[in-house]
């Protein structure tokens, strides 16, 4: 890798080292927390890092001398907003499912009474938060990339497409 590379945003070689043992040490302390017999907070707080550590995996690739930093950040962007928008859908396939498949509660017992005066689900702030982060992290993949292929357009920079069938 040439100093060049660096000096444009491109993953040193010790940055990138770091970078995939960071990953793979984030996977090894969850499966830590998990399976220590202390206390139950530790194992939930492993299984929620065990889901971070199973996403950054998908940094690993990227872990690389000489790739742009700009290209680890976007995608750990997309990995991001793709959790965000999976986690929205598995939401509403569990209210559709209680919706369709369980008996709806009965108002005459104090469970039943609690169940029907219980928030909806598309009230709960959490579910606006990630639905939040999701928007939040595709308007930026989009402004990043127009900012992008702005600043070639200006600068005249034009690539020849590589597609099967384009012209040349």
């Amino acid at each position: 890798m040439s100093r060049h590379d660096q000096d444009n945003g491109g993953l040193s070689s010790a940055a990138a080292r770091r970078l995939e043992y960071a990953i793979i040490g984030l996977g090894v302390a969850a499966l830590m927390l998990i399976f220590q017999p202390l206390d139950i907070a530790l194992f939930t707080a492993g299984g929620v890092i065990v889901v971070v550590a199973a996403l950054a995996n998908n940094l690993l690739p990227l872990a690389r001398p000489g790739v742009p930093k700009r290209s680890v950040v976007k995608a750990a962007m997309i990995v991001a907003m793709i959790f965000c928008l999976v986690l929205l859908v598995s939401i509403l396939a569990a209210y559709l499912y209680g919706v369709f498949f369980l008996k709806p509660p009965d108002p005459s017992t104090v469970a039943g009474r609690a169940q029907l005066s219980a928030e909806p689900w598309y009230m709960h702030g959490f579910t606006w938060v990630v639905a939040i982060i999701a928007g939040v992290l595709a308007g930026a993949l989009v402004l990043q990339r127009r900012r992008r292929t702005g600043t070639r357009e200006e600068s005249g920079e034009h690539h020849r497409s590589t597609s099967i069938g384009s012209e040349t």
